[in-house]
């Protein structure tokens, strides 16, 4: 290096030294080190609290999955549907699954009410299809909840075989007078459920006087599955039902030989106006913040067909089964455990919704809100929302689980009841299960206790009140 170059490098050095004295010296450097500091310090204070909790969590975990609360979330969700059956929005049924569980969570030595709330009333009745032609045969077949009925002789025309809207729109000059027949593929449930939802107003649209939609399962024994669907505002409201899988994909393939497709459809479906129901509450009030909530949920009510057993009488039972865990061991948190049943939720979460209105001037005080309506398979995981902050203490509530195996701490609580509180900004979380035969039962006659397996339940039971009771007991609140 020459002479220059040893000169320019030598300034360089005192104009770094320079600098870094003035920075050293600015007035919130200082300010911005403590805070980091104190970031730190609070993150590792966390890990440490959350983590004192892990023989708690034992306790939980043992009692649930081996000790004397073994098969009982299953024992309770069997009484209850065995009793009760099926509990469609507005019938008699509901009412008394309301009433049972009041008396059940009571006799359970919890702080139990109702709270009333107005929810849909449609009624199925009788309900027929038949195909005339290019040969008869019996329909296996379900209307859709809030579809219109047809005329006392029914319907009878020729049918029109789509297997999308783009193809319903391209061959929109056919539709006129026709049963529209939706034949369209399983993608997921997210995607494929727009065509139960919405496919009665997009051929009313183009002067069908019926549909007849395929199942939304990707799995099927000739059983046809029911659901809510939507009409639109100041397009007609036409008869809509669901077929099998097996129906739809026959009537698709006589469609491509270009034979006749006749059907004959009869339903005494109707609309009554709403009827008086309730949520039902049950509570674990907190020692020392019981305005706080941490709440866990499942709904009461299903369709009427099968049993709602797995939807969703297993995750109403978990978040029962949960509060009477930690009431056994003699826990009692900080803050309020409440779990609510809700009604209606088969009708787009209209229970919930109430709730929601009627609670919202206390959003602060809620902590974390729950649920679980995807069935109570093993469980894998919980899926969970909320802030980078909150995440953080979640990822450390969930290592309490290595007992169990179920550390995995995912992406986008999810769930109809909890979502108004989610979308206001409260953290919310849902069970995540291995679900992949959830579809094959749901919304159909196939929905029964033959699904539902004790061990499973008592382990997502288990991890239900773990998180839970942590949750709750922890010095503060999670993050927003």
């Amino acid at each position: 290096m020459d002479g220059e170059g040893r000169l320019a490098l030598l300034l360089l050095l005192f104009m770094f030294s320079l600098l870094s004295r003035v920075s050293d010296s600015h007035p919130h450097s200082s300010a911005i080190r403590a805070a980091s500091n104190e970031t730190v310090k609070r993150a590792s204070d966390t890990v440490a609290e959350v983590a004192a909790y892990a023989d708690v969590a034992k306790r939980i975990i043992e009692l649930a999955v081996f000790g004397a609360a073994q098969n009982r979330s299953y024992k309770r969700l069997a009484d209850f549907a065995d009793t009760i059956g099926s509990r469609v929005s507005g019938s008699p049924n509901l009412d008394m699954a309301i009433k049972y569980m009041f008396s059940v969570m009571k006799q359970d030595g919890l702080d139990v009410h109702l709270e009333p709330v107005k929810i849909p009333h449609w009624v199925r009745g009788t309900e027929s299809a038949e195909m005339i032609e290019p040969r008869v045969k019996n329909l296996a077949v379900l209307g859709l909840g809030s579809s219109v009925g047809t005329p006392p002789e029914g319907i009878e025309a020729e049918v029109l075989v789509v297997q999308s809207f783009e193809e319903l729109k391209c061959r929109a000059s056919e539709a006129t007078g026709k049963i529209v027949v939706f034949n369209q593929p399983f993608i997921s449930y997210g995607e494929t459920v727009a065509y139960r939802a919405y496919g009665a107003s997009e051929a009313a649209k183009l002067g069908a006087v019926a549909t007849l939609i395929r199942s939304v399962t990707p799995y099927s024994i000739n059983s046809p599955h029911t659901g809510w669907q939507d009409y639109q505002d100041g397009v007609k409201r036409i008869p809509t039902a669901c077929i099998t899988v097996e129906d739809a994909e026959l009537m698709w393939r006589f469609s491509q030989r270009k034979q006749k497709i006749v059907v004959r459809l009869k339903m005494g479906a109707k609309t009554l106006p709403d009827a008086d129901s309730f949520n039902t509450v049950a509570e674990i009030r907190g020692w020392q913040h019981p305005e706080q909530v941490v709440l866990l949920s499942g709904h009461l009510d299903s369709w009427d067909v099968g049993q709602g057993a797995m939807d969703d009488g297993g995750g109403a039972m978990i978040s029962w089964e949960a509060l009477s865990l930690i009431k056994d061991l003699g826990l009692r948190p900080r803050r309020t455990l409440r779990t609510v049943l809700w009604t209606a939720e088969e009708q787009g979460g209209v229970g919930a919704q109430q709730y929601f209105n009627l609670h919202k001037v206390n959003m602060s005080n809620f902590d974390l809100v729950m649920e679980s309506d995807l069935g109570t398979f093993a469980p894998v995981g919980l899926r969970f929302t909320g802030s980078d902050a909150a995440q953080k203490v979640m990822e450390e509530v969930v290592k309490l689980l290595a007992p169990i195996n179920t550390t995995k701490l995912e992406l986008n609580g999810e769930g109809t009841d909890i979502s108004p509180w989610m979308q206001a900004g409260v953290p919310g979380a849902s069970l995540h299960v291995a679900d992949s035969r959830y579809f094959w039962f749901h919304h159909s006659e196939g929905d029964t206790m033959t699904v539902q397996n004790p061990r499973d339940m008592d382990l997502c039971s288990a991890l239900w009140a773990v998180v839970a009771y942590v949750v709750a007991d922890l010095q503060d609140m999670l993050p927003r």
